[in-house]
């Protein structure tokens, strides 16, 4: 994800889904923050229809925690064949203690092995930040909502997962 401060403030653009019909996708929100994480995934949700995915093809549930964010993408990619894209919500503040190290760290590690597997795109919408207002910042406030740009990119990973599987019979050269 990047934030809008590299884009110049530029306006979020949706992209097209290149296979609306075959497009489901699993959203997954951890408990933690509420208040931040509930505004990602309403970000995330507000991207989708607006990119025309019907109710019927999301799959939204929230789990404990950030750590928990982890086993809930590899169930869906273990137990929901049909899904084109997962996207993880949560929100890591900074404390007193090595425990934010410790959760960034899992889920930062979970995602990619998941993610390594080249099977189905799991795209990181956590925030780990220093304090409250960061994560306000990115769930809507001044620096855009990182939760709908998740969004943006679960549909783009999702078109070059489509493009690349009609490409598999095709030659690279020409």
């Amino acid at each position: 994800m990047s934030t809008i401060l590299n884009t110049d403030g530029a306006v979020l653009e949706i992209p097209r889904l290149m296979d609306p019909g075959e497009f489901k996708c699993a959203i997954f929100t951890a408990e933690w923050n509420p208040a931040v994480t509930e505004a990602l995934r309403d970000g995330a949700l507000d991207v989708m229809r607006r990119a025309g995915v019907g109710e019927d093809s999301l799959f939204c549930q929230s789990v404990p925690g950030t750590v928990e964010l982890v086993n809930a993408a590899a169930m869906a990619l273990n137990y929901m064949p049909d899904v084109k894209a997962v996207i993880i919500i949560g929100c890591v503040i900074r404390g007193d203690t090595p425990h934010f190290d410790y959760v960034c760290d899992i889920v930062s590690e979970g995602t990619a092995r998941l993610n390594a597997l080249g099977k189905t795109p799991v795209i990181f919408g956590v925030l780990t930040v220093d304090n409250q207002q960061q994560a306000l910042d990115r769930a809507g406030g001044v620096l855009g909502n990182k939760g709908a740009e998740a969004a943006v990119a679960a549909i783009k990973m999702a078109n070059l997962h489509t493009t690349a599987a009609g490409m598999r019979y095709t030659s690279f050269r020409k």
